[in-house]
């Protein structure tokens, strides 16, 4: 078995991909249509889907906005200095919503960044 890909929905699908292209670095992947179920769907990653987990972004045409609920928690990305990448991602216009810094009750440097939907990608150090 292998973990292919998370999915979450998006409300504007330009601006969802400029954050995880643009701000976070990944690379689109692959996008599609889907007229006749009034969808799209976007691939992004850092690596390819054979090899990667990746990050599957699904528009539907008609809903602009959903609620998040309390099930969900975060996507985690590995980078290799947490405070200079929030450094990088406040300069490209990206939201940190919890500063680069130990973690409650721990020494674990990380953070909290928010997608446009707002979604939580929490950044810890990746060795």
């Amino acid at each position: 078995m292998q973990f292919l890909h998370t999915m979450l929905r998006v409300g504007d699908l330009d601006k969802s991909l400029a954050f995880y292209t643009e701000i976070l670095g990944m690379k689109l992947l692959r996008r599609k249509d889907y007229p006749e179920g009034k969808f799209t769907l976007a691939f992004v990653g850092y690596g390819d889907e054979a090899n990667s987990t990746v990050l599957e972004l699904t528009h539907n045409w008609d809903t602009a906005e959903y609620e998040l609920g309390s099930g969900f928690g975060h996507l985690a990305i590995g980078v290799v200095d947490v405070y200079a990448a929030c450094d990088k991602i406040k300069a490209a216009g990206g939201k940190v919503v919890r500063e680069a810094g130990p973690m409650k009750h721990g020494t674990t440097i990380l953070a909290f960044v928010e997608d446009p939907d707002g979604y939580k990608i929490e950044l810890l150090t990746c060795k």
